[in-house]
């Protein structure tokens, strides 16, 4: 099927000398699918895809390189268990005039969340801690904690205790009330040091960071709102703590060797540096340019030469399209993937339904134990399932899996700050169009 083949020069988005495209197309067939490892369709049309629909996808998606708009990008679509078309675009690098790759690294920022909520409810599965539990148990800086409640007159905010303990379940569906160090008590959190997702570069393992933050004011009660944090990198720092592992271990021995995810880690191995690709920022039509080199969120980042020692449950991973469209096809099985089981069905399941209730989230969706799930396709507006589940990161990557059409799609790309960029919400069009039985 054409979208995986080596696409002809012709529609290659950066075009340069006739020896240079030569070049470029050598090695673009020399690299390996990210989806080698899945299996395949024959064609779209073996599992209820239109390949014919599926070139309008194809066709947007160059439109958006060529203007400029989209630096490069990788999708992924699987159904029925196999993967029906894998097309990348643009560039990994433009300045190197380097053509995206299939197997091309990601940081993928918060899509970091669902794994490590998974780790979580691993270690439910084996009686280790339940999610109920309050996080002070296994982490007694979280014992008791505070909340800046602004004044009336909002000059200020004054320190309350919480209300009650913060559970594992408050951090599972961001609703302990903290934020990313933006909220009334901004000034303390950046006296500490601790705003903004980016843990890179930091110098020190995640849970002395942590053990600093629980002593913080959060932004609002436990259980009272849906507030966007650390909620995940707090997840990390007790998965260490429980299973007595640091993080990245936890995760690479239990989640991704089993499953065959062997590019999806915290840092990347210097001899993958030639796979990672680059960020940009798009402020609009013809204005994509290279963010800088230094350390930052709104940087290439430390994740080739950093210190190597935080690991950002919440935001720190990098992993390929390939690596995370093998995740998602464990939960959509049920929790397991060529024979390896990492969860029970009956787990997969209690993680994506929503558990915010009456909570604000957004329209049409709820909440689950690391995820957002469609709950009213009417009130959110866009193509989709109900029970849809999926998230995204910084980066402008994002995923969704909807099991009532065996769907799994990975969207990859790095783009900070994306502008007015409407292409996630033109994938998911694209995508359900293309579906013919």
């Amino acid at each position: 099927m054409h979208q995986l083949r080596p696409r002809p020069l012709s529609q290659l988005p950066i075009r340069r000398a006739s020896r240079l495209a030569t070049l470029l197309l050598i090695a673009s067939m020399a690299v390996p699918l990210a989806g080698q490892r899945l299996p395949r369709a024959a064609k779209p049309e073996d599992v209820g895809l239109s390949s014919e629909r599926l070139q309008r996808l194809t066709s947007t998606f160059n439109d958006y390189v060529k203007a400029s708009r989209l630096p490069g990008a990788v999708v992924l679509i699987m159904r029925r268990g196999k993967v029906a078309y894998l097309q990348s675009f643009g560039a990994r690098d433009r300045e190197a005039s380097s053509p995206m790759r299939d197997d091309a690294i990601f940081r993928i920022a918060s899509q970091s969340k669902a794994p490590v909520s998974v780790a979580v409810m691993i270690l439910q599965e084996e009686g280790k801690l339940l999610i109920g539990d309050p996080v002070g148990r296994y982490l007694p800086e979280f014992a008791k904690t505070t909340v800046a409640v602004r004044r009336a007159d909002n000059a200020g905010y004054d320190v309350v205790p919480a209300k009650r303990a913060i559970t594992i379940r408050d951090l599972l569906t961001h609703t302990a009330g903290i934020s990313y160090g933006d909220g009334p008590a901004a000034d303390q959190w950046k006296a500490a040091g601790i705003t903004g997702w980016y843990f890179a570069e930091r110098d020190e393992p995640v849970g002395a960071t942590i053990s600093r933050l629980a002593a913080l004011p959060f932004d609002a009660q436990p259980g009272e709102k849906w507030v966007y944090g650390y909620n995940t990198d707090i997840l990390g720092a007790l998965v260490e703590r429980v299973s007595g592992q640091p993080l990245d271990v936890f995760l690479r021995t239990r989640i991704f060797e089993p499953l065959g995810m062997r590019d999806t880690a915290f840092y990347l191995a210097k001899d993958k540096a030639d796979r990672l690709a680059t960020v940009y920022s798009v402020a609009g039509e013809g204005t994509v340019t290279r963010t800088p080199d230094a350390g930052g969120m709104i940087s290439q980042g430390a994740y080739l030469n950093g210190p190597r020692k935080s690991f950002s449950g919440g935001a720190g991973l990098l992993s390929t399209a390939g690596d995370y469209a093998r995740f998602l096809q464990m939960l959509l099985n049920g929790g397991e993937l060529d024979g390896k089981r990492i969860l029970s069905r009956s787990t997969v399941k209690l993680m994506t339904v929503s558990h915010t209730g009456g909570i604000d989230f957004r329209p049409g969706q709820g909440f689950g134990l690391g995820f957002s799930v469609v709950e009213d396709l009417g009130a959110r507006g866009q193509p989709g399932s109900l029970g849809e589940y999926g998230w995204g990161g910084a980066y402008h990557s994002t995923y969704w899996v909807d099991p009532a059409e065996q769907l799994v799609v990975v969207y990859m790309t790095q783009v900070i700050p994306s502008g007015t960029l409407d292409d996630q919400n033109k994938l998911r069009a694209l995508v359900y169009q293309a579906l013919i039985n």
